[in-house]
């Protein structure tokens, strides 16, 4: 599978003032395969102990919720949405707060997400993820999951069958054929559980690009008010059609080009919409940007599997929010409330 895990690249546009006399100095640590991406945490800090100290526990946190919202493996001594998934059809499951508090929030908004993101769809997402990675490692071999056993898993979704317990922190799940899959919010919202423990700590000023999951937190201690955020041309890997800026604020992209695979010439994302069982089709990409990294994953999700028209009016009830959509015909539409964030004459629509 051709994996794009710098998707909406940063363009970490780092030029100083002259004569800015620089009290901080900038550092990087990268780190692999968590959430099946590259994560890039850069920070100013006053030395490269203090900056060392906040990146590991960046990393080992983020190792944690990995393994914390993994659909597809067991971890010794961790009980996450796998253990979930084979166990809590049959008595109730007690779970880490991090993840009871994160299925709780996906199921307190997914009324008001017109009918898009479904946690409970891992039955389905099942069947077209052994699919693509099947058909990624056999090009030649390639398919498509059945209809009919789309159609029957699709039996299998009903959000209100995952039954939460505050008291006990705990889930039980009423229908023992379905699945919770967490893959379109998991990341977001691990990213701004870290970033949280980033800005109450010794380094503030830092940006985190956990495979196109943006989260900045205070202005870079070099001059400039804000960080640059270059979001990817879906046609070009190394080249952005967009420059975002800004600080203390997250920036999501969800597009087609991210995550696929090919079958008879046509292209299949991994953005699988519950209403057609099949991936979503109505642009290349959506960008959202808000503070929260765990909302803006989930809402870059939901309005990738709305048209255009719908998702512009589904946004006017989130004043905090703007979003950039790069449209299948090439047009590119904005909202009004973030025109002055981007470096382009793009004027929204």
């Amino acid at each position: 599978m051709k994996r794009r895990l710098l998707s909406s690249i940063i363009a970490f546009l780092l030029f100083l003032p002259c004569g800015q006399a620089v009290q901080y100095k900038k550092y990087s640590h990268v780190f692999f395969d968590t959430f099946d991406t590259v994560i890039t945490i850069i920070g100013y800090a006053e030395n490269k102990a203090t900056f060392d100290s906040v990146a590991r526990l960046a990393e080992e946190k983020f190792n944690i919720y990995h393994k914390l919202f993994d659909c597809y493996n067991e971890y010794d001594g961790v009980t996450n949405i796998y253990t979930v998934n084979e166990k809590a059809f049959k008595s109730p499951v007690v779970v880490p707060k991090e993840l009871f508090n994160l299925i709780k929030l996906c199921k307190d908004v997914q009324p008001k997400l017109n009918n898009t993101l479904n946690i409970a769809m891992g039955s389905v997402l099942s069947l077209w993820h052994d699919a693509r990675e099947y058909s990624t490692k056999n090009p030649d071999k390639a398919y498509l999951p059945n209809i009919d056993k789309l159609i029957e898993a699709s039996k299998h979704m009903n959000i209100d069958d995952i039954i939460l317990d505050e008291e006990n922190r705990s889930i039980f799940i009423k229908d023992p054929e379905l699945k919770i899959n967490l893959g379109a919010v998991a990341k977001g919202y691990a990213t701004e559980l870290v970033a949280q423990e980033i800005l109450n700590s010794s380094m503030p000023s830092f940006i985190i690009n956990a495979g196109g999951n943006i989260r900045t937190g205070n202005p870079p201690l070099d001059g400039r008010e804000n960080w640059g955020v270059g979001i990817q041309d879906p046609f070009d890997p190394s080249g952005m059609f967009e420059t975002i800026f800004l600080h203390n604020l997250s920036v999501v992209t969800s597009g087609d080009y991210q995550r696929y695979y090919e079958v008879n010439g046509e292209i299949y994302n991994h953005i699988i919409s519950q209403k057609t069982l099949y991936p979503a089709d109505f642009m290349h990409s959506v960008t959202i940007v808000t503070e929260d990294s765990g909302v803006a994953d989930m809402l870059s999700t939901a309005l990738f599997l709305m048209p255009y028209e719908e998702g512009k009016e589904f946004l006017e009830n989130y004043q905090n929010v703007g979003a950039i959509w790069y449209l299948m015909d090439g047009s590119i539409k904005a909202t009004e409330n973030i025109i002055n964030m981007l470096g382009s004459t793009l004027k929204g629509n």
